[in-house]
């Protein structure tokens, strides 16, 4: 049974395993999907779920819109998306968030690619170019566009026209890491489409290998504890010479006092003789 999940397109990133090997791969961030409808064999003819995500005001939804969300019990979402033959546990109303999927499954991501414009045949499909020397006169060009006989272009001629913009599926991606507490998914290798595009990541079609979950490399921030150092008083040159000055002063004036002292006792004697 398949199972698939909407999401946005967030950047590449790296990781590392334990054993030491890099993985490049794409970080998609994946909002609680809400279920807006479950179809089963009895009333439809097939089992299938839709999905919604991203909400969308009321004032810009239509009538019949408001009318499936409140179904519900939720707002209208600006994507929906189908997935069928779901298991039919789920039932209307239900959130879907990034643990439906474990580490090590294979899935298929499919997305919008990349609008380049008009292009010529040797971006857009990949051709040779003509000799650049002077002498040649054919450089860029697309080449040969009929034969002789229908003196026509044959139906599927490869020229130049509009370029990306198309829904393209890459198979075969692993699951590396799946948060659902910050609401993210790392799938390996690259994802088609822009940054903050729409994805569907889904069960895998072709998928013939077991699931071989990565043990990957965790990193713990240290918390920076201040040491507490008792402060020293230490006398600076001028305090010291400070000190010493005062100390010069007060010995001074005490050897002043004991000079005039002893002038008077002398003073005294000689008037009582």
């Amino acid at each position: 049974m398949k199972k698939g999940i909407l999401g946005r397109k967030v950047g590449m990133t790296q990781v590392f395993t334990k054993d030491g090997v890099l993985i490049p791969v794409t970080v998609i961030s994946v909002e609680p999907n809400t279920v807006m409808q479950v179809k089963t064999v009895e009333t439809d003819g097939y089992n299938a779920i839709q999905l919604g995500v991203v909400d969308k005001k009321e004032k810009n939804s239509s009538r019949a819109s408001i009318g499936h969300a409140k179904k519900a019990n939720t707002t209208p979402k600006r994507f929906l998306k189908e997935i069928r033959d779901v298991e039919t546990t789920y039932s209307v109303g239900d959130k879907i968030g990034a643990s439906i999927f474990e580490v090590g499954e294979v899935v298929d991501v499919t997305g919008t690619s990349k609008g380049k414009g008009f292009q010529g045949t040797i971006k857009r499909h990949n051709q040779s170019r003509g000799p650049m020397s002077h002498g040649s006169h054919y450089h860029r060009g697309p080449g040969s566009l009929g034969t002789m006989l229908p003196k026509r272009v044959l139906k599927g001629k490869k020229l130049p026209g509009h370029m990306g913009c198309e829904t393209i599926t890459i198979q075969n991606l692993e699951i590396i890491e799946a948060n659902e507490l910050e609401n993210y998914i790392l799938v390996s290798g690259n994802v088609p489409g822009a940054k903050n595009s729409l994805v569907l990541i889904k069960t895998a079609v072709k998928n013939s290998r077991k699931s071989n979950p990565k043990e990957l490399l965790t990193y713990e921030e240290e918390t920076v504890v201040d040491e507490v150092v008792e402060e020293t008083t230490v006398e600076t040159p001028v305090e010291a010479t400070e000190t010493v000055v005062e100390n010069t002063e007060s010995v001074q004036e005490e050897a002043v006092v004991e000079e005039t002292e002893n002038t008077v006792e002398e003073e005294t004697t000689e008037k009582a003789e």
